[in-house]
């Protein structure tokens, strides 16, 4: 404790680099949680699954917490060769001292943008170039990650809203053929929401819903 007294008092250089680092180290390990939401699959996956329960009608079958647990396993699964190239590169090399820990932002960085980039529309990104007055960068480095975490998480809202709109049709078909019916036979104080569940949800189980949902999304990726 003593010693972790002397490094955030202390006046020798050594110590005050130490006391900056440190103090980084909290700072992303607080901005973690959004740097997951922001700057990988994670969005894009929960937003399917979420159209998923609501095109179901299932309420809160699954509930969020498989939800979300699956969205995190999907996310590491995805995003496991570029956290591993993350790793190689830029946090290897800097536990080593090999590297400083500016040369490890840049290379962790690489990657990651690397990713991003791959996945986030030129229409998106070229909207906050042109807010930020920036010029074109000649390379996918040259972007500066305040211009390209907002335009990927963009990008990633609309390819979400478009799986699930996808998703949503052949549910609501059946909603409105079964309405019809119950409207046809003067069943109307009958919920057709009551009768096309179960329908919902054998058309699921019958195509095998969950695998098509995963796999659309890991080839998504």
């Amino acid at each position: 404790m003593n010693e972790m007294i002397d490094i955030f008092s202390g006046t020798d250089p050594a110590d005050v680099s130490t006391t900056v680092q440190l103090l980084l180290l909290l700072t992303v390990l607080s901005l973690a949680p959004g740097i997951l939401i922001l700057m990988t699959s994670f969005t894009r996956i929960v937003i399917v699954l979420s159209f998923v329960r609501t095109s179901l009608a299932t309420q809160q079958m699954p509930p969020n917490q498989v939800l979300i647990g699956l969205a995190l396993f999907l996310t590491f699964f995805i995003m496991a060769p570029t956290f591993q190239e993350i790793n190689d590169e830029a946090l290897q090399p800097l536990f080593a001292e090999e590297i400083t820990l500016d040369e490890a932002y840049d290379r962790a960085s690489a990657p990651i943008k690397d990713f991003m980039a791959t996945h986030t529309r030129q229409q998106d990104l070229q909207l906050f170039m042109d807010y930020s007055g920036a010029e074109q960068p000649e390379t996918i480095e040259g972007i500066p990650l305040t211009t390209l975490v907002p335009a990927f998480a963009i990008s990633e809202l609309k390819t979400a809203f478009q799986m699930g709109f996808m998703i949503f049709v052949p549910f609501l078909i059946i909603d409105m053929v079964v309405a019809s019916v119950l409207m046809s036979m003067g069943m109307m104080m009958l919920p057709p929401v009551m009768i096309s569940l179960p329908f919902k949800i054998l058309l699921f189980v019958l195509v095998d819903g969950w695998y098509l949902i995963t796999q659309s999304l890991l080839q998504g990726f």
